[in-house]
């Protein structure tokens, strides 16, 4: 059966079809001269699993991040690598039209991407109503019929982010998942807002190979949360200088290390200095902020005020040290050879810009 004879079948005529797509495409703010492409696109989603994208206790950055790639654009993000069939932000349909399109997508074998947190227990319900129903029923409705599920951003990992911060009883998917007894695979992208490059790559692996990629300890996907933000500083030599920022105005200081303003790279692991945002335009700390460690499960809450300094650091070599003392340790420690290390990896220029951008 060819692409539109799926159509058919459900009695749409391809006049029709064309309308619904010129109104479509209309709605997205994308010229007349797409509806063809879109159409064309549409048509061979039709083949693909469909996608759910639910949004709990959330600003709707992670929706935003997806929506300002530009490479894919959002015209291809949506009508042709895609099949989002349900999307509150997104989708044109409203009211009893948005609650059909969530019923009939449940009877197909579909992806759950989950943004936002959610209430632990019927008690914190209030806190995320959609409909009129709890969030917290939905997603667990919908995961007990996913193939996978996909949490997007810190708030729907681990719990993480404002929400989780907060006095609301905010959990994480997988941990909602976990005590409701779903055993459905669940794989967890975080960062605030979540990397489109990331979410996009993690949904089309899935349904290439049809299974979970390799994941870590916190259930993310090794490939873009394997290596330590610290290891990859284009400020790193800076840092093994002994070079740290303690006046904003002082230019001199401009590319200093920021782990004295808050920087919590020595602690998080994600790809952000390897694959830029904004299409490879900046990320935090070529921007001249300190990292807050947004990938990590800690985040928000354990690492606030963003900008004071940690406590504690475990640095390589050396273990255990002090943020206030940690220029002294690590000139100490170079002094007695145990920096000949440090000192090596940075006079070998792997942490230049230019090797940076050769590793994207």
């Amino acid at each position: 059966m060819g692409n539109f004879d799926l159509l058919k079948v459900k009695g749409v005529s391809r006049r029709d079809f064309m309308k619904l797509i010129a109104a479509t495409t209309a709605a997205l703010g994308l010229p007349e001269l797409i509806v063809p492409q879109a159409a064309n696109a549409v048509e061979k989603a039709l083949n693909k699993p469909p996608v759910m994208w639910l949004e709990g206790m959330d600003c709707t950055g992670c929706t935003e991040s997806a929506l300002a790639t530009l490479n894919p654009s959002p015209a291809e993000l949506i009508l042709d690598m895609l099949s989002i069939r349900y999307h509150e932000t997104v989708m044109a349909g409203s009211g009893h039209k948005a609650e059909e399109a969530y019923q009939d997508t449940l009877k197909e074998k579909f992806i759950l991407v989950v943004e936002g947190s959610t209430p632990g227990t019927a008690k914190d319900d209030s806190f995320c109503m959609i409909g009129g129903r709890p969030f917290r029923k939905i997603l667990i409705e919908a995961a007990q019929k996913a193939q996978a599920i996909i949490a997007i951003g810190s708030c729907a990992c681990e719990g993480a982010g404002i929400p989780g911060a907060c006095e609301s009883g905010a959990i994480g998917v997988a941990e909602l998942l976990r005590n409701e007894g779903i055993k459905t695979p669940v794989i967890n992208l975080p960062c605030c807002p979540v990397k489109p490059a990331t979410l996009i790559g993690t949904i089309l692996y899935y349904l290439t190979y049809q299974k979970v990629p390799p994941l870590d300890s916190q259930g993310r996907p090794v490939v873009f949360y394997g290596s330590l933000l610290h290891d990859n500083c284009p400020r790193r030599g800076h840092f093994e200088n002994g070079d740290f920022l303690t006046d904003w105005n002082d230019p001199i200081q401009k590319e200093y290390c920021l782990i004295l303003k808050g920087c919590k790279g020595p602690k998080t692991y994600t790809d952000c200095a390897q694959v830029w945002w904004n299409d490879n335009a900046n990320y935090c700390i070529n921007a001249g902020s300190p990292c807050s460690g947004c990938s990590e499960k800690d985040f928000y809450a354990g690492f606030s005020p963003l900008y004071a300094k940690q406590e504690m650091f475990k640095l390589p070599g050396i273990g255990q040290v002090d943020a206030d003392t940690v220029g002294v340790v690590i000139g100490g420690a170079a002094a007695v050879g145990l920096g000949v290390h440090l000192i090596a990896t940075a006079a070998s220029g792997r942490l230049s810009k230019k090797d940076h951008k050769e590793d994207m």
